[in-house]
């Protein structure tokens, strides 16, 4: 039997990867998909993982197709077969990791939100710039940028379909947190993670509002609350799921299921530890172009697992998106007659759609997962033709400084506060 061997010729750009837990495991699906369904300039190769834990690095390096182990992200950073950094760790070692990967002649990508602070984002855009002048690029990873429909609501919104904005409604309504007895998780930890609700998924609803309308919040009014103030401590966790930590009368830990009844009867105790950040976050806001905004990030909506949603009013038109149905985008036409408008749905899986082309036929929906891909697709075609990507790390600082007004404003009684220029 004849083997028929295909040639590839394509230069490789090889990938290394920081970090393998929930963003660490879509992203390896992204890089090792795009190539099959985009013609890209050049081949990724997936090179390397970072992880702190051998075993369990190797374990996820067998799992995803990563094809070497470093226990060291500098090592990662070092080695000769590695172009590129992806950063999927939490926010406190985003800024470290990604300077050094900058300065080192790496290109970056990394996880929303950029930093945990503004002095650290700040910090990060200055290599970028530094790292841009000798051909060295960054992006920030906001993926729902690439969701078809929203794609579409952008270039709608920049082709003046809706005319002159008037609202922007945007919402990041999540559940998973709203059982006091769930753990005490690193999102859930300001050292951590930067912020609560407000930073992990308010950040999101942020940049997709940004980005739609193409004009930035210049100022907000905020509350920000946390309803459960104290949790289990952690033991294990996955994503956006974890077990408890419970202490023996002995004073020993273990791992177990928060508030178990059998671990009280057993005389242990369930260790605690203080929430230091946000649950949910609500604010009003003004953007460069006059439209009146309002904004709202919860883990608190019970019933609501991933719903992202943002409406826009214009003086021609309007449209609305939920990621819960993420392949639909509501449009209405105001230019229409009375008798014949209102809000129509489009199916958003026509080859002339974003990205659409690549996929499947007319109606097959795509998921969670390919926004990835495209985040990942559009990073590889910059990096190859030398332009910088989008969002820029620039962008990533301006919700960085979004973020801090917000909190800012929620600790002054709600005091309107304007978003510091970069």
């Amino acid at each position: 039997m004849r083997v028929l061997m295909i040639a590839d010729d394509r230069p490789t750009l090889g990938i290394g990867m920081v970090g393998y837990a929930f963003m660490g495991r879509v992203h390896s699906q992204a890089w090792r998909s795009v190539g099959a369904f985009f013609d890209l300039p050049v081949r990724p190769v997936m090179a390397a993982l970072g992880g702190r834990s051998k075993e369990a690095t190797a374990a996820a390096a067998r799992d995803l197709g990563w094809a070497a182990v470093e226990t060291d992200w500098r090592d990662l950073i070092a080695r000769d077969d590695v172009q590129v950094v992806d950063i999927c760790t939490p926010g406190d070692s985003h800024a470290e990791i990604a300077i050094a990967a900058l300065e080192a002649g790496k290109h970056v990508i990394c996880e929303k939100p950029l930093a945990n602070s503004v002095a650290e984002a700040e910090a990060m855009v200055a290599a970028a710039r530094a790292a841009a002048g000798r051909g060295v690029h960054a992006m920030v990873a906001f993926n729902y940028r690439r969701v078809p429909a929203v794609a579409l609501a952008r270039r709608w919104v920049a082709e003046g379909r809706l005319g002159r904005l008037h609202h922007v409604r945007a919402q990041y309504l999540q559940d998973w947190i709203a059982d006091p007895a769930f753990p005490l998780v690193w999102r859930l930890q300001r050292e951590r993670a930067g912020s609560g609700a407000l930073g992990d998924i308010g950040a999101h609803v942020i940049d997709t509002a940004q980005f739609i309308t193409g004009e930035l919040l210049e100022g907000v009014s905020a509350l920000t609350e946390t309803f459960v103030k104290e949790r289990p401590l952690a033991g294990a966790s996955a994503g956006l799921s974890a077990t408890g930590a419970t202490t023996s009368a002995d004073g020993t830990s273990g791992d177990g299921a928060p508030g178990d009844a059998a671990d009280s009867a057993a005389g242990g105790a369930v260790a605690t530890g203080a929430v230091d950040v946000d649950d949910a976050a609500l604010f009003i806001g003004r953007f460069s172009g006059g439209a009146l905004g309002s904004f709202e990030a919860t883990r608190f909506a019970t019933g609501r697992k991933n719903a992202l949603r943002i409406e826009v009013n214009g003086s021609r038109g309007s449209l609305a998106f939920d990621f819960e149905a993420m392949n639909e985008l509501w449009f209405h036409d105001h230019t229409l007659p009375a008798a014949e408008a209102g809000f129509r749905r489009i199916i958003v899986t026509e080859a002339e759609h974003p990205y659409a082309a690549a996929w499947w036929p007319p109606g097959h929906g795509l998921g969670y997962e390919h926004t990835f891909t495209h985040e990942i697709k559009d990073f590889v075609e910059a990096v190859a033709a030398g332009v910088a990507p989008a969002p820029s790390f620039a962008d990533g600082l301006r919700v960085q400084r979004v973020l801090a007004a917000v909190e800012a404003s929620a600790a002054d009684g709600s005091r309107f506060t304007p978003v510091e220029e970069s």
